[in-house]
């Protein structure tokens, strides 16, 4: 008598880049398991779904995760896979991450059909983003340009370039990376002059957090190194607060038994922002983080981030 075949449902949202994401863990759980049976469930949120105004301006970066969680609480899936840079920084206590996924490029990249870098760029130059963060960057390193707003997809954002409303784009290189789009990358930015956001480049699933079932299925996408450093950056922004309103940045890396870790956060408004950094062993990942908080706060960031 024949054994029923496991089945195991993944919550995504319906973007190709989140349909990537999902048939990667999908190939990745059949990988470990052969006889599994993986099904998608496609699902619009609400950030899918606002595309005229900013993440920061209608209620951040749980927009992209909130129906999907829905969709485990009601038992409609197992999985929720995220691009972990938009899983909010605290998690309701019936939500684990059961696996972190080993990360793909973390970097900001350049995208233009006319210019090959940013110091191509004329000077006016529309460049788009939806990010506080590389805004600030931006406007830090080369204020002779505009920066825009820009919304949608992968697909929509290149649709908008190519059509020529703006003459560059801000976006994550992993993304263009992972839809096989890397041709339309004209420039990595080194992290030296756009460091990335918490967790960018990184898949995260989460799990209802006493499925210990789901967790143990999980165990061997885990890559123990990524969530020390992601554990790093995320209590970077955890402790300053974790909103798309705050223009923050933070970074680790991982050389032997050490982690180091270097954040900013600042005021897009007054155009004004704070560094720190620190390092440690890898088991202390998260304490760097905290560490790091408390450097910027000594420097002042509480006030930076209140006046705005």
């Amino acid at each position: 008598m024949s054994v029923p075949c496991a089945t195991i449902r993944i919550a995504t949202r319906a973007s190709p880049l989140a349909l990537w994401q999902a048939n990667h863990v999908r190939t990745r759980l059949l990988e470990a398991e052969p006889t599994l049976r993986v099904e998608l469930l496609e699902l619009t949120t609400r950030g899918d779904e606002i595309l005229d105004r900013t993440l920061s301006k209608v209620g951040g970066k749980g927009l992209f995760v909130k129906e999907l969680e829905l969709a485990l609480i009601e038992g409609k899936a197992d999985l929720a896979v995220h691009s972990l840079k938009d899983v909010p920084m605290l998690l309701a206590p019936e939500f684990a991450l059961g696996a972190i996924l080993e990360r793909a490029d973390p970097r900001d990249c350049l995208v233009s059909s006319r210019y090959a870098s940013l110091e191509q760029l004329p000077d006016g130059a529309r460049v788009g983003t939806s990010s506080l963060r590389r805004e600030m960057a931006l406007r830090a390193r080369f204020p002779r340009l505009q920066v825009v707003s820009v919304r949608g997809n992968v697909g929509t954002r290149l649709a908008k370039l190519d059509r020529g409303d703006y003459d560059a784009l801000l976006m994550a290189a992993a993304g263009l990376q992972r839809l096989g789009l890397a041709a339309r990358i004209a420039q990595i930015l080194p992290t030296e002059l756009f460091l990335p956001a918490p967790g960018q480049g990184t898949l995260a699933i989460e799990i209802r957090a006493q499925d210990d079932a789901a967790r143990a299925r999980l165990a061997p996408l885990e890559h123990a190194p990524t969530r020390a450093i992601v554990s790093a950056e995320r209590a970077v922004s955890r402790g300053l607060g974790g909103s798309c309103e705050v223009p923050l940045a933070a970074y680790a890396q991982i050389d032997g038994d050490s982690l180091q870790l270097r954040a900013w956060a600042g005021s897009a408004t007054r155009g004004e922002m704070m560094q720190a950094q620190g390092a440690g062993p890898v088991a202390q990942a998260e304490a760097i983080g905290l560490r790091v908080v408390e450097e910027l706060k000594a420097r002042g960031v509480e006030r930076l981030l209140a006046g705005g």
